[in-house]
């Protein structure tokens, strides 16, 4: 893996090489949340399995395991967490769903490990505190989570650095509310046709980017992009 934009140039870049150039910047803003995704070369996220370790290689797991080290919390939507059969992580999950869903997967996760952020309004909701603990269970809203109330709910729990992980529509509606700080976003050198998914799905939303990071490893492209102001 070599550095194609950024401070450090290396062409042998080891993981412990790879935890300072993706570490929130000491002048960042708390909290800070940046979105890991991937995608092949024609814009897909997935597969014909229908997740993202159908398209994912060696140099994204890399990357995958350096933002999940740097983490307090891991954010991502039920949905994906059920396609991609999410299992408990050294950090709490917490789980964007309207519905209160928990997939199957982390239905029996430890007391504490999973958490849920939902509606008042949602049908789920009660059968959700009896599973995860009603003080697992966050009702940010009443139709809607709302995504910045999430954001400083965490923060104020002492979770600051916050790793959203998708899906499409939680991070364009991130987007959206103005909490996603970057994206690290890398693009694998495959071409997958077919009707499958992007990074973002839903209305149309216009955010500008900044590169700050760009590697590369065996035609991967692994680039990190900061929110403009």
């Amino acid at each position: 893996m070599r550095v194609l934009i950024g401070a450090q140039s290396n062409d042998d870049v080891s993981d412990d090489d790879l935890t300072t150039p993706y570490a929130a910047d000491a002048s960042a803003a708390t909290p800070w949340m940046p979105c890991n995704r991937v995608s092949s070369v024609d814009g897909s996220a997935t597969g014909a399995a229908g997740d993202s370790g159908s398209i994912n290689n060696d140099a994204d797991g890399r990357v995958f395991r350096v933002l999940r080290g740097l983490a307090d919390v891991i954010v991502v939507g039920a949905g994906t967490a059920k396609a991609e059969a999410y299992g408990p992580a050294d950090v709490p999950i917490v789980l964007v769903s309207r519905k209160a869903q928990v997939p199957e997967s982390l239905r029996d996760a430890p007391a504490g490990s999973v958490y849920l952020a939902t509606c008042s309004r949602s049908d789920g909701v009660n059968a959700a505190r009896e599973l995860l603990g009603e003080e697992h269970v966050l009702t940010l809203g009443s139709h809607r989570v709302d995504l910045a109330l999430l954001k400083k709910e965490l923060a104020d729990r002492g979770w600051v650095h916050q790793l959203c992980e998708g899906g499409p529509h939680l991070l364009r509606d991130l987007v959206f509310q103005g909490c996603v700080d970057e994206l690290t976003a890398t693009t694998v050198p495959q071409i997958v046709g077919g009707g499958y998914g992007r990074i973002t799905e839903g209305a149309p939303v216009e955010t500008e980017l900044d590169l700050t990071l760009l590697l590369e490893d065996h035609g991967t492209l692994l680039g990190r992009w900061r929110v403009k102001n």
